[in-house]
């Protein structure tokens, strides 16, 4: 059972200058939440608790987030306000929470690699949490798993998208051998306009087997000197094999600012559905 979630929280955010210069883009709020207990929520409702963050310079605002409040709980006690911290509190006694730092910041495979110290030696799940999902039948995770329990090989999270924007994305080349589910057979990297294999897009949901460590630590920089987890799981697809999952459901990139927008008014709505302002 995997029950371990990584969290690489080390990025400077900085198309959300100046909000991001003394702010953690992961704490930027979509109504009242911030964006990573979004994904460590959906990540303990998958029953992974033994969650992971690859942190940074400035980024301490995370690690206070997951802990106790005194003051502030003193000073809500018995109001209104106690409620809105109801959900928090149930993360921080259901999980545990570690961090480890990227000294510097040389791509998303480098941030996986230095979580290898609190991952181990065992299958883990790693969330992007400016990749807002909202599962439909469960979250994203929880889908994923069950591919993983058939499978026990590394699967990514994709999700079709237009032509045009491909350029944006990691995107995958592979044969469909299920509904929704592809064997992949190689993955590139912001692919040069026109040159994609498919408009099949990676996004910030994975399972990764603990060979990724291996094969990272010998996968070298690319052209800007960052390591990247597209270029292992390319390798690791060769010597065992790589699943993509077409998930169920909706996502929302609020790592841009149209995307940051969408989630906000897609959540809002949703609270006004329920009669709640």
């Amino acid at each position: 059972m995997l029950n371990k979630c990584l969290f690489p929280v080390a990025g400077y955010g900085t198309r959300f200058l100046p909000a991001t210069k003394s702010m953690p883009k992961e704490m930027l709020p979509i109504l009242d939440k911030p964006l990573i207990q979004y994904g460590v929520e959906e990540a303990s409702a998958a029953g992974l608790r033994d969650i992971g963050f690859v942190t940074g310079r400035g980024k301490r605002a995370i690690e206070d987030h997951f802990d106790v409040s005194y003051e502030l709980e003193d000073q809500v006690k018995g109001t209104a306000k106690e409620k809105a911290l109801l959900g928090i509190r149930d993360l921080i006694n259901e999980c545990t929470f570690s961090y480890t730092r990227q000294v510097q910041m040389q791509g998303l495979g480098h941030a996986i690699l230095c979580g290898r110290s609190i991952m181990g030696d065992e299958p883990f799940a790693v969330v992007l949490a400016d990749d807002l999902c909202f599962g439909e039948g469960g979250g994203v995770l929880a889908q994923m798993l069950e591919i993983f329990a058939q499978h026990r090989t590394s699967v990514v999270a994709i999700e079709e998208v237009p032509a045009e924007i491909t350029h944006q994305y990691g995107v995958i080349a592979g044969d469909e051998v299920s509904k929704d589910l592809y064997s992949v057979s190689n993955m590139i990297e912001k692919p040069e306009p026109g040159t994609a294999p498919s408009n099949l897009a990676i996004i910030g949901r994975y399972i990764l087997t603990p060979d990724i460590f291996e094969i990272l630590g010998q996968t070298p920089p690319d052209k800007r000197g960052e390591i990247q987890i597209t270029d292992a799981l390319v390798e690791q697809a060769k010597q065992g094999g790589v699943l993509a999952y077409r998930f169920k459901g909706k996502r929302f990139d609020c790592g841009s600012l149209a995307g940051y927008v969408q989630a906000t008014n897609f959540c809002y709505e949703k609270l006004l559905s329920k009669g709640e302002k």
